[in-house]
């Protein structure tokens, strides 16, 4: 299977201009069979304000339109879509991962570390999810985590096939930054896909990469968009 990490500019909350990048990619991607974006990469990770009246109607749920859209896209250009998102479920939010392949979501993972938020004022509506657990996809074992959750608990997401790891990062995932990513990686899997979006307020370079055994092996540059396809 092959795997395009998608390292896209993102815009705050403008999911038309995200969901043109998500096309965007799909139609040149070349022969991907799955594209992955990053964390919050539907709504942007600035688009969280920590006021809940303002987050509820920025959310999205799994059967929205917007959500809904995404899935067609899967079915026309018959290719897989992993995307993060900032997730409505009845009062609640999470931020969350969508696998979604031939029109339906497959596999929907919510962040389990809790700084995706402003948790000092931040209500009860916002929440986490539960440690993930490996699951088959076209054949072979994957495991998700969003950003901070592989750093808080590395040895929850033990895996012997693929890890995919998107994130939101505001530094420079330069090759010292990255080389730390690719040991943290190496707890919960020896090999790990890591995809960053590039958004420009707040400033995010992205960057995409493959780490086996502790160690980088295939790399985007940053401020560049890009698809960094893997084979696996």
């Amino acid at each position: 299977m092959r795997i395009g990490l998608a390292t896209y500019e993102c815009r705050i909350n403008d999911i038309e201009f995200n969901l043109s990048q998500i096309e965007k990619v799909l139609k040149e991607s070349g022969n991907a069979d799955l594209v992955c974006f990053g964390e919050a990469f539907l709504q942007g990770f600035g688009a969280v304000t920590s006021e809940y009246e303002e987050d509820i109607k920025m959310a999205v749920e799994q059967d929205s339109l917007t959500m809904n859209r995404i899935k067609d896209l899967s079915v026309k250009y018959q290719k897989a879509v992993m995307t993060g998102y900032i997730e409505k479920e009845n009062a609640d939010i999470y931020s969350s991962c969508a696998l979604v392949e031939d029109g339906k979501i497959v596999y929907n993972y919510r962040r389990i570390s809790k700084n995706w938020k402003d948790y000092e004022i931040t209500n009860e509506h916002y929440k986490e999810g539960k440690i993930s657990s490996p699951f088959q996809f076209h054949g072979i074992e994957m495991n998700v985590a969003l950003c901070g959750d592989l750093w808080i608990f590395p040895e929850s997401f033990k895996s012997k096939g693929v890890f995919l790891w998107p994130v939101y990062v505001n530094f420079d995932l330069d090759e010292a930054e990255a080389g730390e990513y690719a040991k943290q990686a190496q707890i919960a899997c020896e090999k790990t896909l890591l995809v960053n979006p590039i958004s420009k307020d707040p400033l995010s370079r992205g960057g995409a990469f493959y780490f086996e055994k502790g160690e980088i092996r295939k790399k985007a540059a940053l401020d560049k968009e890009e698809v960094l396809i893997i084979e696996v």
